[in-house]
This record gives C-alpha cells, sequence and structure tokens, in this order.
C-alpha cells in the first residue's frame, strides 16, 4: 500500500496517455498552444502497463485515463483492454470532451470503462466555439446520450465554472439531472500555466451552492466518501445528482488518494505541485541518475561486499534518492530509471519514496496562482 508519511493510503492512480487534445479550452491553454513533449519523451505503450502495474500490485485499485484527449491516442482500446486485465484493479475510468466518443465507447465499454466523465462547461453551442475555440458541441451531446444509452450510471458531467461564461447556466445543468442519470459536477475555475487564471473569473461554491438552493429548495447533502473530491447533493424527485469540486475554496487534501502519471513518465503527487522539480536532478536523458545510481551500487558492494542483488540495488535506490532530491519533489520521473533499466522492486522504491514526501495540503489558491506549474494538457484532467 502506498500510504504517505500522513497515514493518506493512495489507491487512486490517474494515467494521462496524451498531452494531445482536439480542443484548445481557455482554460486548460493559451490560444497559441502550448509545446508538446516530443514523441520519444512520452511512455509507451508497455511502458504505461508496467506501471500500471506496479501501482495496481501496491494497493491502487482505480485508474483513470485523461489525457489531453485520451481518446486520441490511437492505441486507447488495446491499452484498456491490457488494463482492465490487471488482477485487482476494480474501476477503470476515462475524462473525456467526448467529440469522439460516441463513436467509440462501445468498444471501450467492451474493453473495460467501467466509469465516464464528459467535459461539458456551457450548454449553448456559440459558447462552446468560443471556450473550446472549435466546433464539436453537438458531438458532446451526442455522446453523453450515447454512455446514458449503454446503461453508464451516473455518466458524470465537468463543467468549469466561470463568471461572465456560463455562470448563467448552473440551473439549466442542474435540469439536466431531472430525468437522466447524470452527475453534473460544478468545477472552480483553478490556476495553470496559460489559462490567465483571475479571482474575479472565479464562482466560489458557496455562492454555486446558494444559486441552486435558491432555484430548487429541495436539494439535500448526499453522504461523501472520505476521499471524495466533490460535495455531492441531490434535488426531490430528480434521477441524477450535482456535485461541487471546491479545489480553491474548500480544498479536499486531507483525504487525499490521488496519485498522477504525465504522459511524459513523470510521478506528479499533487495536482498543484510546483512543476519541474524532480525530485531527482536527472539530465535530459537520465544519465546523470542512472550514473548516480551505478556509482552508489558499486560503492556500497566494495564496502559491504553483500552479494544479494536485491538489497544491493534498493539500498542503492535510497542513497541516491536520500542525496539528490530537491526540498519540494511533487514530481519525479519513473521513466528514465524505468528506460535506464532499473528494476520492478527499485521502481517501488522511488514510487514509495515520492509518496512519502507528498506535503499535508496545496497552498492557499493566491499563492497556487503564484506558483509555477505545467499547463492543465501536460497533467490530465
Amino acid at each position: 500500500m502506498l500510504i504517505d508519511g500522513f497515514g493518506r493510503k493512495h489507491n487512486y492512480l490517474r494515467i494521462s496517455l496524451t498531452e494531445r487534445c482536439n480542443l484548445r479550452c481557455q482554460y486548460c491553454m493559451p490560444a497559441e498552444g502550448v509545446d508538446l513533449t516530443p514523441s520519444p519523451k512520452l511512455l509507451t505503450h508497455n511502458e504505461i502497463l508496467r506501471l500500471a502495474n506496479l501501482f495496481v500490485t501496491s494497493g491502487v485499485d482505480k485508474i483513470r485515463l485523461t489525457g489531453g484527449e485520451p481518446t486520441v491516442r490511437k492505441d486507447i482500446h488495446d491499452i484498456c483492454s491490457n488494463l482492465s486485465s490487471l488482477k485487482g484493479l476494480k474501476t477503470l475510468a476515462v475524462t473525456t470532451n467526448g467529440i469522439t466518443l460516441a463513436k467509440k465507447l462501445p468498444m471501450l465499454k467492451q474493453c473495460g470503462i467501467t466509469n465516464l466523465n464528459i467535459s461539458l462547461d456551457t450548454l449553448v453551442p456559440s459558447k462552446f466555439e468560443f471556450m473550446t475555440r472549435r466546433k464539436g458541441h453537438h458531438k458532446v451531446i451526442e455522446s453523453i446520450n450515447a454512455a446514458i444509452d449503454l446503461g453508464y450510471n451516473p455518466v458524470k458531467v465537468n463543467c468549469v465554472v466561470m463568471r461572465g461564461f456560463n455562470d448563467d447556466e448552473i440551473c439549466d445543468f442542474v435540469n439536466l439531472t431531472v430525468d437522466k442519470p447524470i452527475n453534473v459536477r460544478f468545477i472552480e475555475f483553478m490556476p495553470f500555466d496559460g489559462n490567465v487564471w483571475n479571482v474575479k473569473k472565479l464562482i466560489p461554491y458557496s455562492e454555486m451552492l446558494d444559486t441552486v438552493a435558491k432555484k430548487f429548495p429541495t436539494l439535500k447533502r448526499l453522504c461523501d466518501h472520505p476521499t471524495e473530491t466533490a460535495k455531492n447533493f441531490q434535488i426531490d424527485g430528480h434521477v441524477g445528482t450535482v456535485s461541487f469540486v471546491t479545489s480553491m475554496t474548500e480544498h479536499f487534501c486531507a483525504g487525499c488518494n490521488r496519485l498522477r502519471l504525465l504522459a511524459d513518465g513523470n510521478l506528479k503527487v499533487c495536482l498543484f505541485g510546483p512543476s519541474e522539480h524532480s525530485g531527482l536532478m536527472f539530465t535530459s536523458d537520465g544519465s546523470f541518475w542512472f550514473l548516480c545510481y551505478l556509482l552508489h551500487m558499486l560503492s556500497f558492494f566494495c564496502i559491504s561486499r553483500v552479494q544479494c542483488q536485491y538489497v544491493l540495488h534498493c539500498t542503492s535506490i535510497a542513497v541516491a534518492l536520500s542525496m539528490f532530491t530537491s526540498d519540494d519533489s511533487s514530481q519525479v520521473s519513473l521513466r528514465d530509471p524505468l528506460r535506464s533499466g532499473a528494476g520492478d522492486e527499485e521502481l517501488r522504491e522511488i514510487i514509495g519514496a515520492a509518496v512519502k514526501r507528498k506535503k499535508a495540503s496545496h497552498a492557499g489558491m493566491f499563492d497556487i496562482a503564484k506558483t509555477a506549474n505545467r499547463p492543465m494538457i501536460h497533467i490530465g484532467g
């Protein structure tokens, strides 16, 4: 089990399959787009499966596939099929913008996708085009209906609420829950590199809740799981539910059970952790880490004459970690040691050490806004 220094058990892994996306959402990236990681530096199909298996055998029982847009990855069906066969995995979910989902969903379900989150920030096609800088609103609606027809219950609809853009649609979104098994999830606007975050655009949870409660007086709070990121509600007579993801005004760090494996192989233990603090001082090709590993392995061997490779490798990893970590290791590369020949136990040591260094909580929203972090498309939704 992956347990951090505050006793939190991590059984949920989000895997970003790609940094590419077929939309250009304003809260995710600037109009000109962002520089993508070169393909050779991205995890391959087999590398994703190997790392996922390590996490599952370490106690992870839920995996969510994100992007970019995960459905643009050509081998997504094969990845899903292989992941769903991992012994011990209970949930395999995907978060998608829904543009190409409708035609791919039957096969995705057959390959093991058990849960769906579909992003939709407006019910108005013209506003959709403004926000995403692309057409396709009808395709997202089609995907939501296709998911319902295929028996997904609930179909989660993620809506990032921004003042002056879609705050006038909150109750319209709630109406989606009247007769459909939809869980509308209102998400507070969060700061990431390139999305020009402004506190004036933030609609706090308390304000959204007040808006819904005034229109729907029978709104009632549901019981939340201790690791839940959302505050959940239901309106009497409605089939679906309403949730609020309050990352900015009422964070849920105390119950955090999530880790993120990025498309480039970095393990990010906190969504808002400063970017590019890898935890290990890697060169671009990982040679520095590998050199440190070899030096410590050889030196330890010379001193102790221990012949057991398991003990030798793990000790070397521990020494390298202790000597070459920064004070803020919100991120650590798994790709580099994997490609340098590290075995499963060495990789587990690196993962465990990264989880142990996870902080108690992220900073306040104004500190987050000033902190360097990756664009959302590089992290995964």
